[in-house]
C-alpha cells in the first residue's frame, strides 16, 4: 500500500507556473505508475497528466501539451507536475495517483492509491 500527499498548489495569476509534488510513502515507489488528475468545481475530475514507472513515458491531456510537464524522482519517492503559462481554466483541484498493475493510464478507475489533493486558482 502507498500514500500520496500533494503540495505545491496556491494562487496564481495567468501566465504564471507551479510545481506540484506528489510525495509516496514505503518504498515501492518505481512500481506504480503515476497520474496526475484534476477536478474543477461542478466538473468531473479527469485526467491531467502520467507517467510510466521507470519515467521513460510520459502522457498528457491535450490542453496541457506544451505547458505541463510530469516527471519523478524514484530516489526520493516523489512525482512533479510543473505547470506553465497557466490560464483560468486550469483552476481545479489537483490529485496526484498511483497505478500498481500495469494497465490504461488515462481512467482514473486505473488507479489504485489517491492523495487528498491540493488547490490551484489561476486568476485573470
Amino acid at each position: 500500500q502507498v500514500q500520496l500527499v500533494e503540495s505545491g498548489g496556491g494562487l496564481v495569476q495567468a501566465g504564471g507556473s507551479l510545481r506540484l509534488s506528489c510525495a509516496a510513502s514505503g518504498r515501492t515507489f518505481s512500481s506504480y505508475a503515476m497520474g496526475w488528475f484534476r477536478q474543477a468545481p461542478g466538473k468531473e475530475r479527469e485526467f491531467v497528466a502520467a507517467i510510466s514507472r521507470s519515467g521513460g513515458a510520459t502522457y498528457y491531456k491535450d490542453s496541457v501539451k506544451g505547458r505541463f510537464t510530469i516527471s519523478r524522482d524514484n530516489a526520493k519517492n516523489t512525482a512533479y507536475l510543473q505547470m506553465s503559462s497557466l490560464k483560468p481554466e486550469d483552476t481545479a483541484v489537483y490529485y496526484c495517483a498511483a497505478q500498481s498493475v500495469v494497465a490504461g493510464v488515462l481512467s482514473e478507475d486505473e488507479y489504485d492509491y489517491w492523495g487528498q489533493g491540493t488547490q490551484v486558482t489561476v486568476s485573470s
